[in-house]
């Protein structure tokens, strides 16, 4: 029996892609029409939001999320992919960092940054995956990009022979690398650094709490229903039948007074509680961003303006 639209909050093991996840997922719901938002590395763990059936089609707007981290970053060591998994590439003794140094570069990276994703990374450059040029021996010269880190709290400091591993917690914008944190850290430092372990704890509104394992949800498959997952991660916007009729046909409607600062994307819902679309607002109306429910009764005339 296929199982309803909605989002499945996976405890990602380590020693699995996302992929992986996502194929496990597909034969828990009985169904191919299974995705995620926002990739976690193999060595990662922890939170990985999964959509199912229409659920699928909110991923790309989740993907977009605050996310937030346990990481461990190990200085005096750099590896050839800014983390564990990669080969060691030269360093210097990390033990004598005085903790005010530390706490000066970590302060440096904090806020709106501009930051180059590490060379293994899935960015496209010309077509092709940057990870897959660097293995090839064609290693891209990746831009910049700008991300924030809203968060970078170092809770612990451990020395271990000549390394100094730095436990911290941060919080940051979509599109920022953890690896790539630990790799300028280690190099503002001028100790090198990489990235030992990282587990997500939220992304959005998801958190570490309600995500389940792939063996508990092998025993018992629980998924978030649509429009309750569309409720938790997106501002609710609340719709007449008609305006929610029009809207399902691909009509523009007038943005509701309780929509007073634009924000994107908006949850918008018929009286009886169904999701209807995400929506934008532009220039005082609403604009579907993808429909979810389809309305039975024919869309009224267009609304002069």
């Amino acid at each position: 029996m296929t199982a309803p639209s909605g989002l499945v909050i996976v405890d990602k093991p380590g020693g699995m892609t996302s992929h992986d996840v996502v194929s496990r997922v597909r034969r828990l719901a009985g169904t191919r029409r299974v995705g995620h938002a926002g990739t976690l590395d193999p060595m990662a763990t922890g939170v990985l939001v999964v959509g199912v059936e229409q659920a699928t089609r909110l991923l790309g707007y989740l993907s977009l999320s605050q996310k937030e981290y346990a990481a461990t970053i190990r200085l005096g060591e750099s590896t050839t992919t800014d983390d564990a998994e990669g080969e060691p590439s030269g360093g210097a003794a990390a033990s004598g960092v005085p903790r005010a140094a530390l706490d000066a570069e970590v302060a440096r990276l904090t806020g709106d940054i501009s930051q180059v994703p590490p060379g293994v990374s899935a960015i496209k450059v010309g077509g092709q995956r940057a990870y897959k040029l660097t293995r090839a021996g064609a290693a891209p010269e990746l831009a910049a990009r700008p991300v924030t880190v809203y968060e970078f709290s170092v809770t612990s400091v451990r020395p271990a022979a000549d390394y100094l591993d730095v436990d911290a917690t941060i919080r940051c914008s979509s599109g920022t690398y953890i690896r790539a944190l630990a790799r300028d850290l280690g190099s503002a430092l001028g100790t090198g650094g990489h990235l030992t372990a990282l587990r997500r704890t939220s992304v959005g509104p998801y958190t570490i709490d309600q995500a389940r394992t792939l063996d508990l949800l092998s025993e018992r498959f629980v998924v978030t229903p649509l429009a309750q997952a569309a409720a938790a991660a997106f501002p609710r916007v609340s719709l007449t039948a008609d305006d929610a009729r029009r809207l399902a046909h691909g009509a523009r409607i007038a943005a509701p007074p309780s929509v007073a600062i634009p924000q994107t994307p908006l949850a918008a819902f018929a009286p009886d509680g169904t999701l209807v679309a995400l929506v934008t607002e532009e220039s005082g109306d609403l604009r579907s961003l993808a429909v979810f429910a389809a309305q039975d009764a024919p869309v009224s005339a267009p609304r002069g303006r």
